[in-house]
């Protein structure tokens, strides 16, 4: 549609999801072997037929820019684009770095006010889930809605690291309260089961309506919001107080989301990818998920024994392995009877040619990829990464916290090798 113009908000530092993020943006960050974190907002913007992007970036984009250059091109019939807009400074906007979400839309402000834009998508660069967002579009349109923002039923567990809204009869947001604690707290914004029933959604104890942190605006309403207040925030200062002067409307939607915020919430997204029923579906050839075309060989798999696990391209899986319940990114070199179970790896960049592989030996460091014999359990390991042979990654050896190298460090009870770390032969915790 070319009336809307979609925004991904890719600039935050990402400090939650760090090792991970330490060289690179949190949209940045590979996701189920051969994708990454903005592909999901973006190939969701595709299926959905909006093709007029705008992505927000700010710290340590390069790769992400790289990424986005060589994967979303359209042909110039059908007026699509997707583009970069990275924080700069300029003499209309000002010389500071964005502020916050709203802060960055500002500061681009003038891109929103294109002929012909007439509503305006603000996304989220690190969420997982497939959505058709011209059933919110639809949604916006028959309500009347200055603002409609995208939600999910939840349970009260759920409630207290979550937006929740109060809703009328008609589904227009009435109040709103960020991360309820106590009983009083969450009693004020609990909704009846019966009206999440009559909006085709089965309840199963689900009382709290959470915002997703999607937000389709009238073009003008986010206009003139932006240039009358400073807010710098959507989900802390804008949308709270467009609750009380504009028509603020909620689509509801039931399907499967998860915010990829924490190293955690990263492990467990992943692995559930590779589990026998995912949640999220990386073979929806309804709804695919699209990503950089590569020219890489077919995966060599010589007597493994994999199972529950999902193997990207151009990987190299020697005798005698075994792999359970694991992802296993690009260009993966993995000798004879490794171990793998429960872990996320990320694979490598590139081949590594004769002469670095002889420069690896010459300087005593193994090679890119995982040693012979080595056992990785419980573990994530960047791009890149030098293992030698009998090492042992497995978090069960480590205590919560209690190793912090410069080349493993220990994040919500995850052993994590930061990018292009190194393990000589024979490494224990």
């Amino acid at each position: 549609m070319r009336n809307v113009i979609s925004l991904v908000l890719g600039g935050g530092r990402g400090t939650r999801l760090l090792p991970l993020t330490k060289f690179r943006s949190k949209p940045a960050v590979p996701l189920g072997g051969k994708y990454r974190l903005i592909d999901i907002p973006l190939s969701n913007c595709i299926n959905s037929g909006l093709r007029r992007i705008y992505v927000l970036t700010q710290f340590l984009s390069v790769s992400l820019h790289r990424h986005i250059r060589q994967t979303y091109r359209f042909d110039r019939f059908s007026e699509g684009f997707v583009e970069i807009l990275a924080a700069q400074q300029t003499m209309v906007d000002g010389t500071d770095w964005y502020q916050g979400t709203a802060d960055a839309v500002r500061k681009n402000i003038r891109y929103l006010q294109q002929y012909g834009t007439e509503y305006v998508l603000i996304l989220s660069g690190d969420q997982l889930y497939s959505m058709d967002f011209q059933q919110m579009i639809d949604t916006h349109r028959e309500s009347g809605a200055d603002v409609t923002i995208a939600a999910k039923p939840v349970a009260r567990e759920d409630a207290s690291s979550l937006g929740i809204m109060r809703l009328d009869e008609t589904g227009r947001v009435i109040g709103f309260l960020e991360k309820p604690q106590t009983d009083d707290e969450l009693s004020t914004v609990r909704m009846d089961a019966d009206w999440i029933e009559r909006n085709g959604i089965v309840s199963d104890d689900r009382e709290f309506i959470a915002s997703m942190g999607i937000y389709l605006f009238n073009r003008d309403t986010l206009v003139d919001v932006l240039r009358k207040t400073t807010y710098e925030d959507f989900g802390r200062e804008i949308f709270p107080a467009a609750i009380r002067s504009r028509h603020v409307q909620v689509h509801l939607f039931d399907g499967y989301w998860e915010d990829i915020g924490t190293v955690r919430s990263f492990y467990d997204a992943n692995l559930s990818l590779a589990s026998s029923a995912p949640p999220f579906n990386l073979a929806n050839v309804e709804h695919p998920v699209f990503t950089r075309a590569r020219n890489l060989p077919s995966t060599l798999i010589n007597g493994a024994q994999i199972s529950g696990s999902l193997i990207a391209d151009g990987c190299q899986i020697g005798k005698e392995c075994v792999i359970e319940n694991s992802i296993i990114g690009l260009r993966a070199n993995i000798n004879d009877g490794v171990t793998i179970r429960k872990s996320i790896l990320m694979g490598a960049d590139y081949y590594e040619s004769g002469g670095e592989r002889r420069e690896d030996a010459a300087e005593g460091r193994p090679v890119i990829g995982v040693g012979a014999g080595s056992v990785i359990d419980g573990a994530i390991v960047d791009k890149n990464c030098h293992i030698g042979k009998d090492v042992h990654i497995v978090r069960s050896d480590f205590e919560s916290g209690g190793l912090d190298s410069d080349e493993c460090v220990v994040v919500d009870g995850i052993p994590v090798l930061v990018k292009g770390a190194v393990l000589p032969h024979g490494w224990r915790p």
